[in-house]
């Protein structure tokens, strides 16, 4: 996420080391914006904001894990999905993240598309491992979208071998909290 914002505000990262020293090594307008993105909690037009916050939301929750940014990953039916965040621990895939940082909430399509993706991707060749897909939103979720990942979750839940915990975040108060389902 640093590597992001540094790039986006043309600024020098160090790229090893603590991150108060990381820190220091960017420009002022990189630092703005972290501070404007982060202890603001300010909203963007284009959302490159609520895509910071997803980013290091996602990566919190995964220590020590490979993150990767828009990745192609392929599934059973031959398409390759691209997805805004894969996790790789070992070098195999565990999971997936999606975002919504602007425009309307989250829909029941939506939610449809990322289950369709997630199972697609855990029983191609690279996802057997796949455990956890997450769909954010910084513009919240529809109640039909929250409705669709119950049902899909208790229907595809159940054979251990397809397993996925499907899980949504909502961004508010200047936290991304999980919604229950």
């Amino acid at each position: 996420m640093l590597r992001l914002v540094a790039r986006h505000c043309k600024s020098e990262l160090q790229e090893r080391g603590r991150v108060d020293e990381r820190l220091q090594s960017m420009n002022k307008e990189a630092i703005e914006t972290l501070y404007r993105a982060f202890v603001e909690g300010e909203f963007d037009e284009a959302g490159r904001f609520a895509t910071y916050r997803f980013y290091a939301y996602v990566t919190s929750s995964h220590h020590r894990c490979e993150v990767i940014l828009n990745e192609t990953i392929p599934g059973m039916s031959g398409r390759n999905h691209k997805v805004p965040i894969a996790v790789k621990s070992n070098g195999v895939y565990i999971a997936i993240a999606f975002n919504k940082a602007t425009g309307r909430p989250v829909s029941r399509t939506d939610m449809a598309r990322m289950h369709e993706v997630a199972y697609d991707i855990k029983r191609g060749d690279h996802g057997t491992q796949l455990g956890e897909a997450t769909y954010c939103s910084s513009v919240g979720f529809r109640e039909e979208a929250m409705t669709e990942i119950a049902r899909i979750s208790k229907i595809k839940g159940k054979s251990l071998d397809g397993a996925i915990a499907f899980r949504a975040a909502n961004f508010e108060n200047n936290i991304f909290s999980t919604v229950s389902c």
